[in-house]
């Protein structure tokens, strides 16, 4: 059993040796200003004359481009997760893949060439997967990061060019990643860090984590994946239907309990909302009935919040912030 201990998210030497924890999230930036440039070449050869049927997404952000799809692209669009194509995908639609050698990568782009559909795909220029995808029909955006996300915002970078989805920027979105970075540095404290606050209040707690809007929620899965890695505990993201009954049951904290003699009892949840400020009626609704079951049971509430900015700019603040406070807790855990 790990004890969180605060004073290590203090403690320089511990830090440092953290390093490969913290080091790629301070870089992500670099990684999409890397990729954006890398990708220079196909994105000028691209533009909207040939309206696809529909499209048909792959990889491990296939359901972020989904995400940010939704809302305006002309067209259907299904993130697919299965191996081979759909049965009615054919020469009229469009296939994005992005990824490396995976075997439903490989599959769907050997499928899409057979079938002589368009083909987009996001992946090294030496991979196998650029060999199984070349034809005709087929944008290679070369990648040489290895980071799903950026190649992600590349991959709609080129869908806007082809008028499928929103104006994306990676520029502006590069920069709100920096300025997580430096929001979260690890040479600020706890009162100036936000992702160090949000260790602190996660440091006993197994979280349950909600965003309102498409684009938190897929921030809020993202989250809690890394936060349970990140302390090996049971960490749940799911829609205010499925966390409110959770925090219905929560019993009442005994005001009498000695904090000292509670080492072995079971951890109480932390709630952690997401906020870019999209919400809808709904969501809204949502976060004010999680907001008050949680007070109502002295439960700790944990915000990362982001208002400022495109959608996608503002998925990335609260993604990275989320990530950068996984990383912290599993620092102060002594896990790094």
């Amino acid at each position: 059993m790990y004890e969180f201990d605060d004073a290590r998210l203090e403690d320089l030497s511990a830090l440092r040796a953290a390093d490969p924890l913290l080091r790629p999230l301070a870089e992500a930036g670099a990684r999409v200003r890397r990729e954006a440039v890398s990708a220079e070449g196909p994105l000028d050869l691209l533009d909207a004359d040939e309206r696809p049927r529909a499209m048909i997404t792959f990889g491990p952000e296939a359901r972020l481009l989904r995400a940010v799809l939704e809302p305006t692209c002309p067209v259907p669009l299904v993130a697919w997760p299965r191996l081979g194509l759909p049965g009615w995908v054919g020469p009229l639609d469009i296939v994005v893949v992005m990824g490396g050698g995976d075997k439903v990568s490989l599959a769907a782009a050997f499928e899409a060439v057979r079938r002589g559909c368009r083909l987009l795909v996001a992946c090294p220029a030496n991979s196998v997967l650029a060999r199984e995808s070349a034809s005709p029909s087929t944008t290679l955006l070369p990648t040489s990061t290895g980071d799903p996300l950026a190649a992600a915002i590349v991959a709609l970078v080129a869908l806007h060019r082809l008028g499928l989805g929103p104006v994306v920027k990676p520029e502006p979105v590069a920069d709100a990643m920096d300025a997580v970075a430096t929001a979260c540095s690890l040479a600020l404290d706890a009162t100036q860090n936000p992702a160090k606050a949000i260790a602190l209040e996660l440091a006993d707690a197994k979280p349950m984590v909600w965003g309102g809007s498409i684009l938190a929620a897929r921030a809020s899965r993202r989250v809690a994946e890394a936060l349970r890695s990140a302390s090996g505990r049971m960490v749940l993201s799911a829609d205010g239907g499925a966390l409110l009954p959770l925090l219905d049951e929560v019993p009442l904290r005994d005001p009498f309990a000695d904090p000292f003699e509670e080492s072995g009892t079971e951890q109480r949840p932390g709630l952690v909302l997401l906020d870019d400020g999209l919400d809808d009626e709904q969501a809204a609704e949502d976060r004010s009935q999680l907001r008050a079951a949680a007070l109502a049971k002295d439960v700790m509430v944990s915000n990362i919040s982001h208002d400022q900015g495109t959608a996608v700019e503002r998925y990335v603040t609260l993604l990275q912030q989320g990530l950068f406070a996984a990383a912290y807790l599993q620092i102060g855990l002594g896990r790094a």
